[in-house]
Parts: C-alpha cells; sequence; structure tokens
C-alpha cells in the first residue's frame, strides 16, 4: 500500500524551523527590543517620546508599507510556526522536571501568551487596520485604536488607565521578553553557535541579564505610560504634544492630520479629563 505523501511543512520542516528560528530574532526580536526602548523614553517625560514617534512617522505614506513588511508579516509567520510546533510538542517535565526541559515548555507557553497579547495590543492602540470605516464601525466602538501618535504619552496613558488592562500587560510584556531571550540561548544551540556544555552555561548567563535588563525597561516604559494618563501629567502632556504638533505645522515639517490627534481640545487647562475624549 502506497503511504500517503508527506505534507509541505513536513517535508521542509529543516528549513522552516531554521527560518523560524531565525525571523524570531530579527525582525521580531529586534523589533521588540527597539519597541520596549522607545516606549521606555516616556520616563525623560511626553516631549521625548512624542519626538520619538515623530521619526517613526516621518515615513510617511510609506510607513504601513514598512510595518507590513518588517514587522506584521513576519510576526505572523513567527507566529503560525510557532503554534504548528506548539500543537506537536510532548510536554514531559513530569517524567524528566530538568530546568532546561522546563524552560522548553515555558518557550511555548509564552510564545501562545505573546501571540494573543501582541494581537490585543495592535487593537488596543491601533486597530489592526487604518481604513476609516473599520476604525469608526469597529475598532472605536470596541474599544480599539486608542492611540493617536500625535498625542502619543497622553492617549497611551489613557488606553493603559484600567488596572485589568495594565496587569494583562505586564503579563504580556514579560511573556514576550522571556520567549526573546530564551528564545536567543535555544537558537544559539540550533544554529551551533554555542555547543559545549560551557559554552552553552555563558550563553544562558548573558541571555538571562538580557531578559532582566529588557524586562526592567519594559515594565518601566509600561508605568511612566500609565503615569500621562491621569491627572496634573496628563494634562501637562496634552499642553506640550499640541505645542510640539503646533510648532511642526508651522514650520512645514508636518502636515497637518486630525486622525492622528487626541480628541481633547488644542489647550488642557481645565482639568476635565473627560472632555471629548474617545
Amino acid at each position: 500500500m502506497d503511504q500517503p505523501e508527506p505534507s509541505f511543512l513536513t517535508r521542509h520542516e529543516f528549513v522552516i524551523r531554521r527560518l523560524h528560528s531565525l525571523s524570531g530574532l530579527i525582525p521580531v526580536g529586534a523589533y521588540m527590543v527597539v519597541h520596549l526602548v522607545t516606549n521606555a523614553t516616556v520616563l525623560n517625560g511626553p516631549g521625548t517620546f512624542q519626538d520619538n514617534v515623530y521619526k517613526i512617522h516621518s515615513l510617511g505614506r510609506f510607513l504601513p508599507e514598512v510595518e507590513w513588511t518588517f514587522i506584521f508579516i513576519p510576526i505572523l509567520f513567527h507566529a503560525i510556526v510557532g503554534i504548528w510546533i506548539v500543537m506537536g510538542m510532548n510536554p514531559n517535565t513530569t517524567s524528566y522536571p530538568y530546568v532546561a526541559n522546563r524552560r522548553y515548555n515555558w518557550q511555548r507557553i509564552t510564545g501562545m501568551i505573546a501571540f494573543f497579547f501582541i494581537g490585543w495590543h495592535v487593537f488596543q492602540m491601533h486597530g489592526w487596520f487604518h481604513n476609516e470605516a473599520w476604525l469608526t464601525d469597529f475598532a472605536l466602538p470596541y474599544g480599539g485604536a486608542q492611540f493617536r501618535p500625535f498625542n502619543a504619552a497622553s492617549t497611551a496613558g489613557k488606553a493603559l488607565a484600567s488596572g485589568v488592562v495594565t496587569v494583562a500587560y505586564v503579563i504580556g510584556i514579560l511573556a514576550c521578553v522571556f520567549h526573546l531571550a530564551n528564545g536567543i540561548w535555544t537558537m544559539g544551540i540550533t544554529w551551533g553557535v554555542w555547543t559545549s556544555p560551557k559554552a552553552q552555561s555563558r550563553a544562558l548567563a548573558v541571555c538571562t541579564v538580557f531578559g532582566l535588563v529588557l524586562g526592567a525597561i519594559g515594565l518601566g516604559g509600561l508605568g511612566g505610560m500609565r503615569a500621562q494618563g491621569s491627572g496634573d501629567a496628563y494634562n501637562k502632556a496634552i499642553e506640550i504634544e499640541n505645542k510640539m504638533y503646533e510648532g511642526r505645522v508651522q514650520s512645514g515639517e508636518l502636515i497637518p492630520d486630525q486622525h492622528k490627534r487626541s480628541r481633547r481640545p488644542m489647550t488642557s487647562t481645565d482639568g476635565d479629563d473627560s472632555v471629548n475624549e474617545e
């Protein structure tokens, strides 16, 4: 009896796993590091963060193409292949409760957490798609597209105001950081970068320190962003962001775009956080 032909994934498993491993570092992992570090610049004030957001949006109409080519498509590839790998994994920590074995399982668990967290995070902040009808009829009514790039810190802070949302972000950030840091260590083994027990031990120490530092940066940025979402800090952030916007429009550096701004009035000295908010 003829055996069924192996599936495409089975026939090319070696290459797919190598590409999956590589995509986790470049560009997905590299982007995550840049994203967390950029967010943490809010600790230096909303003006610093806003300036960094303007640099990103200086790409103009090419920004969606860059995002899909270097961020979203690689993330989707890494996630889809990762789910395929998870579906075929065989947890054996009960029989072999070694630390490395537990890291193997936690790599898969945090990968799944990261997948759902990133999907929700992109929806909550950006609404997934920039189509006006989609944003108006679906994203905004269901709590999405809360971030406005020309009022970056204040709108991000508002989006993080809920304690439940903040806890979800803490879990999501830590899952992403663990998945990257441990993934770098396993990638080094997969690609033969560190093969001896001593080399693997040294690499594990470096990856652990990297993960701890990146986790601290991510949580620091989260706390700094959340602080901009209420009270005097919120009003001050709105004021700084509006001044920066007006200055760039007047100098010709920026094309006016109300869709990228908060619906808060131009000045925010009244102390009422609820005025004209989404």
